[in-house]
This record gives structure tokens, C-alpha cells and sequence, in this order.
């Protein structure tokens, strides 16, 4: 955990900015490719990300703010610029909306830039979980004996734990994960039809992903034992999986029409 990386002099250059940074770079340069191979404009990944950045931030802001009326209502502009509390699924929703316009404006087909997002969607968010970590910003699971378990004493939330107490390196846990779904989708990207399939695997992974990382996360359980964030993700999967269900289900027809010895039917 190193919240400050190192100092310019008297300013202190921050983990959680830099590894916000340097995801937004690199999710970029990954989109840019993936357009160029579709040929489809490039600098489009570009618009997405600064366009993505913003709502992001925002929504993720607005989630917050909906669960936190007093703090919003003392600070709200340090609410709003605080480098803690970003929540995925708000950032996730406020920039699949600030990212519309560009999108249309390029007229490249949304569900053909929704697939493209999710290769920088999946390894931005990977770098950014980096982030959370080495800043110790809330993000920490709950008390663990196991030996990579991590403490935060010195982090930007306050470390809840006496001295000697570990708890699940969370982020990581979803930083794993989040590098493994990348590696899926780019294996996967011209082998997946039709467009939008391939954000569907994306949002399908990281749901269950989130999921699983929730039950040693340490937010509030709001209905039946589970958090919001678990029911989100529950809501997320089943659209997803229905829908590539459908498709899997209409490429079987497909191909059995192709087989047949009458041609179409």
C-alpha cells in the first residue's frame, strides 16, 4: 500500500490518480487498435474515454450521493472530488450515457462500440482496481489469517482494524479477475457474433466477478444476506445471459437450416 507514490517537490503525486491515469490511457490505446481493426474510425476511442471519463466520474458521484444525502448536502464539492467512494456500477451506467452522443455522432453501430468498450472497460478497470489498492481506499474485504491477507493502516479511508489484523486484499482479488476477462474477450472478439455479444461475456464476467468478490467485501448486506452491489450484479448477469442465450439459440437455428438437405426452411 502506497497511497503517495513519490513528490514533485512539494506536491504529492498520488497512486489512485496515477493508476486512474494510466487505465484510461491504456484502455484507450486497446479501443484505438480494436477500431482500426474493424475499420472503423480510431480516434473514436478516444471520444468514448474523455466522454466515458466524465459520466463515469459523475455517476458514479450521483450513486453515492443517493446513499449519502448528508455528506453530499454538508460538501458537495468535496463529496464530488473526493478520490474515494467511486462506485462501479454508477460510473459503469453514467458512462454508457455521456458516451452516446460521440458514438452516434461517428456512426459507427452502438452495439459494435459497446464490444470494442468492453476490451477497455475490462483491462481499465483492472489498472484502476491497482489503483485502489495501493491507495487503501475503502475497497478491503473483511479480517483474514490467510498469508496474502494485507492491512491498511495508512491508507485514504480509515483502517477500521487494530494492529495484527489483515483482511482479503479485495481489489486484487477483482484486478485477477478483470486481467483474466480481458484475455477471454480478446481471444474471443472475431470469433463472437452478433454485435454485442462480446459486451454481453464482458458484463456477464464481470458481474459474477463482482459477485463473488462481494462476499468478502465488507459493504452492507441489504436483502437476504446480499449487498446492492450483488443484486446489481445478479440483474446484470440475467440480462446478459439472456441475451446471449438468444443468440446462441438463433446460431443454432442458423446452422441447422444451413444443414438441412432442403436448404432454408
Amino acid at each position: 500500500m502506497r497511497p503517495i507514490l513519490f513528490k514533485l517537490g512539494a506536491t504529492p503525486i498520488y497512486s489512485f490518480g496515477v493508476a486512474m491515469s494510466l487505465a484510461f490511457l491504456v484502455a484507450a490505446i486497446v479501443m484505438q487498435r480494436d477500431f482500426a481493426r474493424k475499420h472503423q474510425p480510431p480516434e473514436l476511442a478516444w471520444a468514448i474515454v474523455a466522454y466515458g471519463l466524465v459520466g463515469g466520474l459523475l455517476g458514479a458521484r450521483v450513486h453515492q450521493a443517493l446513499y449519502h444525502w448528508p455528506a453530499f448536502f454538508a460538501d458537495p464539492l468535496g463529496f464530488i472530488t473526493h478520490r474515494w467512494g467511486l462506485v462501479w456500477y454508477g460510473g459503469l451506467l453514467g458512462g454508457a450515457l455521456a458516451t452516446v452522443w460521440p458514438i452516434r455522432r461517428s456512426r459507427v453501430p452502438y452495439a459494435s462500440a459497446l464490444d470494442t468498450a468492453a476490451l477497455g472497460l475490462a483491462i481499465g478497470l483492472a489498472i484502476g482496481r491497482l489503483g485502489c489498492h495501493l491507495s487503501g481506499d475503502g475497497d478491503w474485504g473483511t479480517p483474514t489469517t490467510l498469508p496474502w491477507g494485507v492491512a491498511y493502516p495508512h491508507g485514504t479511508a480509515a483502517w477500521p482494524h487494530p494492529p495484527g489484523i489483515s483482511v482479503h486484499p479485495a481489489a486484487l482479488y477483482e484486478m485477477v479477475a478483470l486481467a483474466a476477462i480481458f484475455v477471454v474477450l480478446l481471444n474471443l472478439r472475431a470469433r463472437v457474433a452478433p454485435a454485442g455479444a462480446l459486451f454481453a461475456i464482458y458484463l456477464l464476467l464481470a458481474s459474477a466477478t463482482r459477485f463473488l468478490v462481494e462476499i468478502v467485501r465488507t459493504n452492507a448486506a441489504i436483502l437476504l444476506g446480499m449487498s446492492e452491489a450483488q443484486w446489481t450484479s445478479i440483474g446484470l448477469c440475467a440480462g446478459s445471459g439472456l441475451y446471449l442465450w438468444r443468440y446462441l439459440r438463433l446460431a443454432e437455428k442458423t446452422e441447422m437450416k444451413q444443414r438441412s438437405p432442403y436448404g432454408l426452411l
